[in-house]
């Protein structure tokens, strides 16, 4: 075990001294400070965490909460560059599973409803009380559905995640990978898609001006749902493009998938896409491999347009078995969740 030291904090922007004026208290107790290890992931104990943002410099980050061994993953170009452990939901009140993305960042944030409690580094998830925020941390579920971090590992989680940031808060833990679409775009096939994707094309869809975040981050969100045969386009939360899904083999459902466009694949001439499964529940003891799950989708050419447009790094695409009602969204950003029964 090693205490993570104060020219690592520094380097990233986070000073000993910001360190020392965050509260050492919360609603529920004493904060965890956490601690920096070198250690196993079945080894860590309440409160360390493993951070290696050096193992993958850049890249499209996504966040995979793991209910069950109470552990935060970090992905960045689809490899992992840290794990932390967290405190989800005590019994009555669970921490809901499902596909979000960060909706509101607030570093200094208080609690609204827990009598004005600090809650430091809050990545916001959903409008009705659901974040990633520092917390104390006695090694099992405790929080009111929030997810609690060690006060020093979200530091870091801060300055590495934007609005529109992928989270998953799952029943298990799902390892990214990586899988190449032999097509556009939710479309066939077509060699003349592969030579526009590589061409002048892709580079004036990613660099082009549409309406950004606060923070600087355009978030384009592409929704497919197999209930509603439905697929949806929104940009920064606003609905920009919506129509028919055509699904094959309509009868099976998809599963819950996350994929995150990381650019043209040569090899396979298509799209390579940083897909992350999350499935609260197996279908014939199996989840469906992503691979399969992004050929059998294809939507309306209107819609597919709209999407060819907006073509960029990081732009998201998310595969669900709910329908995409309203109230399965925020007012001003998206969220696919399912609160768990028990």
């Amino acid at each position: 075990m090693r205490n993570m030291d104060r020219r690592k904090f520094t380097a990233l922007g986070v000073t000993a001294a910001a360190v020392a004026a965050l509260p050492l208290t919360d609603a529920h107790g004493k904060m965890t400070q956490g601690r920096m290890v070198n250690k196993p992931i079945d080894q860590l104990e309440p409160g360390d965490f493993v951070w290696q943002p050096e193992r993958s410099p850049k890249g499209p980050v996504s966040v995979i909460v793991s209910i069950p061994d109470q552990l935060v993953h970090v992905y960045r170009g689809g490899i992992r560059i840290a794990v932390s452990t967290c405190s989800t939901g005590k019994k009555g009140h669970r921490t809901p599973t499902g596909v979000f993305t960060i909706l509101q960042k607030d570093k200094h944030h208080r609690s609204s409803t827990y009598n004005n409690a600090p809650m430091p580094n809050m990545n916001r998830l959903t409008w009705k009380g659901i974040a990633l925020h520092a917390g104390n941390l006695p090694g099992y579920p405790a929080s009111h559905g929030c997810i609690r971090l060690p006060v020093k590992f979200s530091q870091l989680l801060f300055t590495v995640t934007h609005l529109g940031t992928p989270v998953i808060l799952a029943n298990g833990h799902s390892q990214p990978r990586q899988v190449a679409h032999p097509g556009m775009v939710l479309s066939d096939y077509a060699e003349h898609e592969f030579e526009e994707l590589t061409g002048k094309h892709f580079k004036t869809a990613a660099a082009q001006r549409v309406p950004q975040h606060q923070d600087g981050h355009t978030s384009t969100a592409v929704l497919v749902s197999s209930v509603s045969q439905e697929i949806m386009i929104l940009e920064n939360g606003r609905i920009i493009a919506s129509g028919k899904a055509f699904i094959k083999n309509p009868e099976r459902p998809l599963g819950d998938h996350v994929f995150i466009l990381e650019g043209p694949h040569g090899g396979r001439r298509g799209l390579a896409w940083h897909a992350i499964g999350h499935h609260p529940t197996l279908i014939n003891g199996f989840a469906h491999p992503e691979e399969e799950v992004i050929k059998r989708i294809s939507a309306a050419p209107s819609v597919v347009a709209v999407m060819k447009k907006r073509m960029h790094p990081g732009l998201l695409m998310v595969m669900s078995d709910r329908p995409l009602h309203e109230d399965n969204r925020s007012a001003h950003d998206f969220v696919i969740a399912v609160q768990d029964d028990a």
